[in-house]
């Protein structure tokens, strides 16, 4: 039998006193919680926590940092033993899940009637689906029957997901089926059509390619369950006595990769790979030991496997993940492998923030993390020092922080088996991502020289590029949408199939915008949608990426907005700020435009109106485009009143 913490070892096992610790949990404690869902967790155990969660999730909704998520789960097989563990490691991943589930094997009925219990109450479908069901788990050799049979499930897949997506309005979730672990023919089976293994092979191939539309996502059963080894997958005991499609001790690694994905969903993936140094990206302390002294690269086992995780971070930042170092040192020996060492891969350049001092490293994790203008919990740290591991996880429970041995070899599975870099998609402004926050630090230098703010901006030498969306952009607005807290105003969150609904609704004005400057391209930094009436226009969702704060963008794109509703004949703009706990950034953001308020609300939110033929155009230090392939009408190309931009 594998151990849970065998499954998942970058998790801490579960603590003695773990029942003792929930059962104090008598309010809401979101820190706790989180703490106590970072552990290794069996079967019973994330049950009891799962019970915790939904028992205070009004509260936890209401209060924590979470961000809520409902989840429908149609199933062909017995689903009651994942329900139980999806809300508690849900909270490993940022989310506040709840969930509801169909009569088992109700799968068509699920989401093709409009009655069905998921229409309209769910933000994701989760399709836990068989071979048995989906016709291909009995070998079929004759002819072209097991082609036969992988069209079929394929048709079966898209017309669910058709249903899931016009009747009950969410996104899917389809999975991999994992292949067979007993052979019919042996070697021979991948290459011999109508063999399980065939016809799953090529349904799994397919399944992404064919079937999963803009914004469904995909989890990599099939990956999961290689990696854990067929034989120790699949349990024909429990499927036989109980329709369990594998074995019980995988429910929890299984839950982690579905909320891995629904974390990614949600924008909940971290940002952030924070790096000791000494005996994590070389061997030795190079206080101590000296440049020459330090292991790393060619010539031992361990220099070798400290430049592998050099090497993934690097690959991690190529594709938009941010690189910091946070290292108990001096400043200046700290820098030195990184401009004298030959077999260093990583350079100073790669990293956005460099932190090496002798002061707690819970702190310095929070002076990144505010550097960054990002949230703690975007954070993962990587440390060899399991002292400096446990006062960071006890102080920062929102910060992921694999468990490492001694062994360098083991570090780079740490990181990248637990799934917190998770991505649903991977966009141009993703791969250009950690080259963003890099260029914020020459800003802030160049800020640092120039005493007069309206010097500074327009030192910078901005240029925004204003448009409507488009299908090129849509999937990155989409992830904007889902992971902006500080800077959104309503924090709405929505799928790309409903993104792609407001590009085309008439009633609908939406607004993309990109900011680019001397150090370099911002990369896709506002999104914007108002509601078209005819005398007043009411914005449904206002947010920013907040590395681009007192850049003076919300003014351009309100003057942008207010010119296309002052075109339309329409006389006010209404604005609603809706309070969460992490986007009281915003709280007066109608107010500094120049909204007048007109209601509050219950909870503390607040309504706000502008009058159009009030407005007056600010002179902006920012030069306006056209998005590029986005046809729109000539705009202005100096700086000047945002009022000669183009609709």
């Amino acid at each position: 039998m594998v151990e849970d913490n065998d499954a998942m070892p970058w998790l801490l096992p579960a603590p003695a006193d773990f029942r003792a610790r929930l059962k104090a949990l008598d309010a809401p404690d979101e820190a706790e919680l989180r703490r106590l869902s970072s552990y290794a967790l069996d079967v019973g155990q994330l049950g009891r926590l799962s019970k915790v969660v939904s028992s205070q999730y009004d509260a936890l909704r209401a209060s924590s940092g979470l961000s809520a998520l409902r989840l429908g789960l149609v199933s062909s097989h017995t689903t009651d033993y994942i329900l139980d563990a999806l809300p508690a490691t849900a909270l490993r991943h940022g989310i506040l899940l709840s969930c509801t589930t169909t009569p088992y094997g109700q799968v068509a009925q699920s989401v093709m009637d409009p009655s069905s219990a998921l229409a309209g109450q769910v933000d994701v479908v989760l399709f836990a689906l068989d071979p048995y069901m989906l016709g291909l788990a009995a070998p079929r050799l004759n002819g072209d029957e097991g082609a036969a049979a992988v069209d079929s499930a394929i048709a079966m897949m898209k017309s669910l997901c058709e249903g899931t997506r016009h009747v009950i309005g969410a996104a899917c979730a389809l999975t991999t089926l994992p292949l067979p672990a007993d052979p019919l023919f042996g070697d021979l089976d991948a290459r011999t059509p109508g063999t399980p293994r065939w016809m799953i092979g090529r349904y799994n191939e397919r399944l992404a390619a064919e079937v999963l539309g803009p914004g469904d996502l995909l989890i990599d059963v099939a990956a999961l369950a290689s990696s854990v080894g067929l034989a120790n997958w699949h349990d024909a005991r429990v499927w036989h006595s109980g329709k369990l499609p594998f074995a019980l001790e995988f429910t929890p690694i299984y839950a982690d990769h579905v909320c891995r994905v629904l974390g990614a969903f949600r924008g909940k993936a971290r940002k952030c790979l924070v790096l000791d140094l000494d005996n994590t990206l070389w061997g030795g302390v190079i206080g101590d030991d000296g440049l020459d002294g330090i292991k790393i690269g060619q010539g031992s086992a361990a220099g070798e496997a400290h430049a592998a995780i050099q090497a993934y971070a690097l690959s991690l930042r190529e594709r938009g993940v941010i690189l910091a170092v946070c290292s108990k040192n001096d400043e200046a020996n700290a820098r030195q492998p990184f401009r004298e060492h030959p077999e260093v891969i990583l350079k100073e350049e790669h990293f956005a923030v460099f932190v090496a001092n002798w002061s707690d490293k819970a702190g310095n994790l929070r002076t990144i993390a505010a550097t960054l203008n990002i949230g703690v919990d975007a954070l993962v740290f990587l440390d060899d020092n399991p002292a400096e591991r446990a006062i960071v996880r006890q102080t920062l429970p929102e910060v992921a922080v694999p468990e490492v041995g001694d062994d360098p070899a083991t570090y780079v599975g740490a990181v990248a088996r637990a799934g917190w870099f998770e991505a649903n998609a991977f966009s141009d402004d993703d791969r250009k991502r950690a080259e963003y926050y890099s260029s914020n630090s020459a800003r802030l230098s160049a800020q640092q020289s120039i005493t007069n703010m309206e010097d500074y901006l327009l030192s910078l030498d901005m240029v925004a590029m204003i448009g409507p969306f488009d299908e090129v952009n849509r999937a990155r607005i989409t992830q904007l949408v889902n992971k902006s807290n500080q800077f959104n105003l309503t924090t709405r969150r929505y799928n790309e199939a409903e993104i792609a609904a407001f590009q085309a609704d008439p009633q609908k004005f939406t607004v993309q915008a990109r900011l680019a400057d001397r150090f370099g391209d911002n990369g896709l930094i506002s999104v914007v949608v108002f509601d078209i009436g005819p005398e007043v226009w009411s914005c449904d969702t206002w947010l920013m990426s907040c590395r681009v704060l007192g850049r003076r963008m919300e003014e351009a794109v309100l003057a942008y907005v207010v010119r296309a509703a002052s075109a339309a004949g329409a006389l006010r703009l209404r604005g609603t700020y809706l309070p969460t706990k992490k986007n009281g950034l915003v709280e007066k953001h109608f107010e500094k435009l120049g909204f007048s308020l007109v209601q509050s609300l219950d909870g503390g939110g607040t309504v706000w109106e502008l009058n159009i033929e009030d407005f007056a155009a600010p002179d902006l230090p920012i030069r306006i485009e056209p998005i590029q392939g986005v046809a729109s009408e000539p705009t202005s190309k100096e700086p000047g009143p945002a009022l000669e931009m183009s609709t």
